[in-house]
């Protein structure tokens, strides 16, 4: 094979590797909440200072809804602990949507139909120390 021949069959192979790397993106690439959430917010789940977790807040402007997630850090990442997280627009007399258990990474995603409202999120995580919370009143006004 001659090195023009050889060169062009090479850039063909690199060519068609990185097309098949960026077409075959796993489905979590789109987030917990799924395609057309862009990240918003993120907050430290803690208790006295220690970090317990992560609570993240999502937008879907074209559904017009608010997507939360409540993650495991550090010791209480891939452990199996009590994860929680609700969501509600604020001034609703009940959550709209909430998960909770005993999870090794996460709990959620959970939803609501926020669009012209504010949000209201509480997400627990329990560590060695106890239950560590976060809450948002009145957060993320569309």
């Amino acid at each position: 094979m001659g090195f023009r021949k050889g060169l062009a069959a090479v850039a063909g192979v690199i060519v068609a590797s990185a097309w098949l790397v960026g077409s075959a993106a796993p489905a979590s690439a789109a987030g917990k909440c799924g395609n057309g959430y862009k990240l918003v917010g993120t907050y430290d789940i803690k208790l006295q200072g220690a970090e317990y977790g992560t609570l993240e807040i999502s937008w879907n402007s074209s559904k017009g809804r608010n997507c939360a997630v409540a993650y495991g850090r550090g010791s209480t990442y891939g452990a199996k602990a009590y994860k929680s997280v609700r969501i509600k627009t604020t001034g609703a007399s009940s959550w709209a949507d909430s998960d909770h258990g005993e999870f090794k990474y996460y709990a959620g995603p959970v939803y609501v139909s926020a669009r012209n409202k504010c949000i209201t999120v509480l997400a627990t995580v329990k560590g060695s120390g106890g239950y560590g919370d976060v809450r948002l009143n009145g957060a993320h006004c569309d």
